[in-house]
């Protein structure tokens, strides 16, 4: 069965991270854990490198909802290609989505999963609208 991520989604980032030896789990492959943390990667990657750091003393990111979707298994050695694409835009929030792949076997999907990523206001403990350069970015 292959879980499909939503059409309307926008490819933003490409990254690749090795499969460490310790990524692996007593039944010999990757273990679940890991793929969120290769998506954390990417992710934080992609807002660092434009731009839009998390201040814990101001404003930032929170993750208001996390998936994946496991469909095949990653095992050592290799390197883990993560896609990650900008998906629903709302007024503190958006989606991200992300597509886990073998750099040696970049036609098949591994697992794909995403979160939705709300904007706040940490101090104030509550959301707040996106800011514009961020909402632009976001749209393309």
């Amino acid at each position: 069965m292959k879980l499909e991520l939503p059409p309307l989604k926008r490819l933003v980032h490409t990254t690749v991270t090795p499969i460490r030896w310790g990524d692996m789990d007593a039944m010999g492959h990757v273990n679940n854990t890991l793929y969120l943390r290769y998506m954390e990667t990417a992710r934080i990657e992609l807002m660092e490198k434009n731009g839009f750091r998390t201040n814990p003393h101001g404003h930032g990111f929170v993750i208001a909802n996390i998936f994946c979707n496991f469909l095949r298994q990653l095992e050592h050695p290799g390197e883990v290609m993560i896609k990650s694409y900008v998906g629903t835009i709302g007024r503190s929030s958006f989606d991200m989505y992300h597509e886990l792949m073998r750099t040696d076997d970049s036609s098949t999907v591994y697992a794909n999963g995403g979160e939705t990523m709300v904007w706040m206001d940490f101090p104030g403990q509550k959301s707040l609208p996106l800011p514009s350069l961020l909402r632009e970015w976001l749209t393309g």
